[in-house]
């Protein structure tokens, strides 16, 4: 200790900033950590794809961007995926613009956006190993990348500033669009002609632009456009060149004199405007497809007219056609990640083998299957639901029929093996199915379908009694007597952020309120607690329940017939969870940390020794007999023993929701990488001390 203090006084005498201290001394304090084993990131396959890219010469060796900062990498033509790079250490970078070098494929560059105010232009000279940034596009949306195919040297990149260029193969960047400009600007798309290098369109959030001298002129090329259109996609006919194809809001546009003048290709209804993606079939130049917000389309003869491929709610963001067998189809999608076809689009099939982009906002794993997991995903709607693994996470399969679609929230288990999900709009049911488990997942996706029985049955009616005054009459006499009559049935429709079904009475936090059900779920009782609903959290035991709102914590002793409000630190200023251990303890996730009351919230201990903070989930897991913690800005979980108050923690590199017990390992739930499954073995030597703290009320 007495070399601890002689090293921060010497820091601090440096100009160490005080927050650089604090983290020294808790590692200089903490007993030596053992190396911590990677943890996995398993699925489900799927999520938000948005570009690809292939290897000059290797037409399947691809690359795929994602909107979720990492570029993936395929060497079999989609049929399976790895990570390659996560470009930037923030998640929800869009990578929309992928090109290898055509001269060198061990070069490649990769264009990002986030928002209005982040992005860059990444390099690779190792075909992905590491990266650079130029210093003109750091922290600046690239939307648009260009190769000049008649000279590999010269690259354009479009930004919301305007265009740029190189000519040495993007050592060094010039604008070339005027800067102050207030037409070519917020650059979305380009397209460099096969044999001029210095000829470039520009396709703007407003519309196109063109240069033939490398832009020291430019001309707006908007005849036959409707006007105020974003142009998202330019491809020009490498055999043809006068043929250019654009698509804007407005429609799909084709110009058969180079841009002169362009003429509206009827065919696409007028919901599908936005077209994010035009693809030239290589081997047939009257082919093109068209990946729009409502599905893929096709022309077979030149824009004549349109065929639509898929169903309307495919958004498709990007398409690749197999130079060497243009029957070879690949579409990058929201929600749906990769899908493919092998007949030029007539039908397609997921191909997400390794693509891991899923917001996991629930995991449940099964009481009695360690290797059985649960896993509630969000904003995928029909693509979403719930997804199932009966091996640990190595397979999924999609249990969403009865969902429609609804975000998922919460997953709970009955004490006979039912599961029970809280959704955006309700509460679902799913009892087990007989047959034994599905079958395992094919490559590349999930499994074809539920078995028999496999269908969530909704559980949303609320049916309260209420006291109401009826007129009766008694001995001839009309009196008026208060009875206790059934109100008037109400369907939940309100988002259900959690759940414990583990006893004879269900209880659900939801927006509406607190609602409880003696019959597993047939029918719920109550609603607004003390006027109030919003909530977030739940826990039980016994015939004691407690449940969280954001700014406070209210208690049941009659398994919610009745709640009071619970005394809690008055520092405190959002909770996030709350959670029971099996001797009584109450415990609180907040956003100042983990507490702790052992009489029902007279009193309060803060852990203060436990480095961390914001804390957004907060569970007792039986089988480890363990409180685990997580936050979603941190990358590290927490298993707390209730009795020692001793912590061990583990560094998982992802941001996580949420982190649960599975067998002899944990497993997590990630902000955007879908689950992860960490290394077997609990940590014998991360084992650091912690301490409660009186907190006051």
């Amino acid at each position: 200790m007495s070399r601890l203090r002689c090293f921060l006084k010497k820091s601090h005498r440096a100009g160490v900033p005080a927050q650089i201290l604090f983290f020294l001394a808790f590692f200089l304090c903490v007993p030596k950590l053992q190396a911590q084993t990677a943890w996995t990131v398993v699925g489900p396959a799927g999520g938000d794809a948005r570009a690809f890219a292939s290897f000059p010469g290797q037409p399947k060796h691809l690359l795929l961007g994602t909107t979720n900062s990492w570029l993936y990498e395929s060497v079999d033509e989609g049929a399976s995926w790895h990570r390659l790079a996560k470009l930037d250490s923030a998640d929800g970078f869009v990578l929309d613009s992928i090109v290898v070098d055509s001269a060198d494929s061990s070069t490649i560059y990769v264009g990002a956006w986030k928002d209005s105010d982040g992005g860059g232009l990444w390099i690779s000279h190792d075909r992905g190993r590491t990266w650079i940034e130029p210093a003109p596009f750091k922290g600046q949306p690239v939307h648009a990348l260009a190769q000049a195919p008649s000279d590999p040297r010269i690259l354009y990149a479009g930004t919301l500033a305007g265009v740029f260029r190189s000519s040495d193969g993007g050592a060094t960047w010039t604008q070339i669009s005027p800067p102050d400009s207030h037409e070519i600007h917020e650059i979305e798309s380009l397209a460099v002609d096969p044999d001029r290098s210095d000829t470039v369109y520009a396709g703007t959030w407003h519309l196109p632009w063109k240069t033939t001298d490398g832009g020291k002129t430019w001309h707006n090329i908007k005849q036959g456009l409707i006007v105020d259109s974003d142009v998202f996609s330019i491809i020009v006919d490498p055999e043809h060149t006068h043929i250019v194809y654009l698509s804007a809001c407005s429609g799909i546009y084709k110009s058969e004199n180079a841009g002169i003048l362009f003429h509206k290709i009827q065919g696409i209804p007028s919901e599908a405007r936005r077209t994010r993606s035009l693809m030239q079939d290589p081997e047939n130049r009257e082919v093109v497809y068209a990946g729009t917000t409502e599905g893929l389309y096709k022309t077979v003869n030149g824009g004549k007219s349109f065929e639509r491929m898929t169903d309307s709610d495919v958004v498709v963001n990007g398409v690749y056609v197999e130079p060497e067998d243009s029957s070879r189809v690949l579409l990058a999608t929201d929600r749906g990640g990769v899908l493919a076809s092998q007949n030029g689009g007539v039908t397609f099939t997921p191909s997400n083998q390794g693509i891991s982009e899923r917001k996991v906002a629930a995991l449940l794993v099964d009481r009695d299957d360690p290797e059985r997991l649960y896993a509630g995903v969000v904003n995928d709607k029909n693509y979403g639901g719930v997804f199932r693994s009966s091996d640990g996470g190595a397979h999924w399969e999609q249990l969403d029929s009865g969902l429609d679609g609804r975000d998922v929230f919460a997953l709970a288990q009955t004490k006979d093996g039912a599961v029970v999900a809280g959704t955006g709009h309700g509460i679902f049911v799913l009892h087990a199915a007989a047959g034994g488990d599905p079958a395992p997942a094919p490559p590349g996706g999930t499994a074809a379908a539920p078995q028999p029985g496999q269908t969530w049955q909704p559980r949303n009616d609320i049916a309260n009694t209420i006291v109401k005054t009826v007129t009766e009459t008694h001995d001839r006499t009309r009196v008026n007597i208060e009875k206790q009559v059934q109100a008037p049935v109400i369907e939940l429709q309100s988002p259900v952020h959690a759940l414990d079904v583990s006893g004879d009475v269900w209880v659900a936090a939801t927006s509406y309120g607190l609602l409880t059900s003696r019959d597993q779920g047939a029918s719920w009782q109550d609603g607004p607690v003390m006027g109030e609903g919003d909530y977030l959290s739940v826990t039980v035991h016994g015939g004691t329940m407690a449940a969280a709102r954001a700014d406070g914590v209210v208690l049941s002793k009659d398994a919610g017939q009745s709640w009071w409000p619970m005394g809690i630190p008055t520092m405190l200023t959002r909770i996030h969870r709350v959670a029971f251990s099996p001797d009584g303890t109450l415990w609180l996730g907040a956003r100042e940390g983990v507490y702790y009351t052992r009489d029902m919230g007279r009193t309060w201990l803060w852990l203060h020794r436990l480095p961390f903070r914001d804390v957004d989930d907060l569970s007792y897991d039986a089988a480890l007999k363990r409180i685990l913690v997580s936050s979603r800005s941190s990358d590290q979980v927490y298993s707390i023993d209730p009795k020692t108050l001793k912590w061990d923690w583990w560094q998982t590199g992802y941001r996580i929701v949420l982190v649960r017990g599975a067998g002899d390992r944990l497993v997590a739930a990630s902000l955007d990488d879908g689950v992860l499954v960490g290394p077997r073995a609990a940590p014998t030597a991360q084992t650091a001390p912690a301490g409660g703290m009186s907190a006051q009320q």
